[in-house]
């Protein structure tokens, strides 16, 4: 077996960045204010190399993690396929998989609040853009946009 060749840490990212790019969902773990964990899969959208949106409601139980502590963890699998490796008789599992660390911030801006939201359209429903800015006029004021600014590069693992 050949040695694999280690990848920079720049095509990592990269990499990464891809496969949170093509997950349905990313898992988006906080902690709550008593310190036990709170995980869960919410629809990200991707702006640029550090920067990733969300929208909720104004309260809940994840707003009340944020605003006590605003570090997340994100975590994606794009692809994943139970295998059976007959030359070994082996169970497995091929995946792409990626992990990141960042910081929430809620979005104040009305115009970045649009441009995440426009996004998120885009990402998960293209087809029905024509209805967008109906939408925005209609629900702007009451939904809460959170920004996700990543800390540090993140970070990709497959098995194929």
């Amino acid at each position: 077996m050949k040695p694999m060749r280690k990848a920079s840490r720049r095509q990592n990212s990269d990499w990464a960045l891809e496969v949170f790019d093509k997950a349905p969902f990313v898992t988006v773990s906080m902690c709550r204010p008593d310190g036990t964990p709170y995980g869960l899969p919410l629809s990200l959208v991707r702006k640029d190399n550090t920067t990733f949106y969300f929208h909720c409601a104004g309260d809940g139980e994840k707003i009340d993690c944020l605003i006590n502590n605003p570090i997340v963890s994100l975590s994606a699998v794009s692809k994943c396929t139970p295998v059976f490796e007959e030359d070994k008789l082996n169970y497995t599992e091929h995946y792409r998989s990626a992990i990141a660390v960042g910081r929430c911030t809620q979005v104040e801006d009305r115009s970045e609040k649009i441009e995440a939201l426009r996004l998120l359209c885009e990402r998960f429903l293209p087809k029905h853009m024509e209805h967008f800015q109906e939408a925005i006029a209609r629900s702007l004021d009451r939904t809460t946009v959170i920004k996700i600014t990543l800390t540090e590069p993140p970070v990709g693992k497959c098995k194929q």
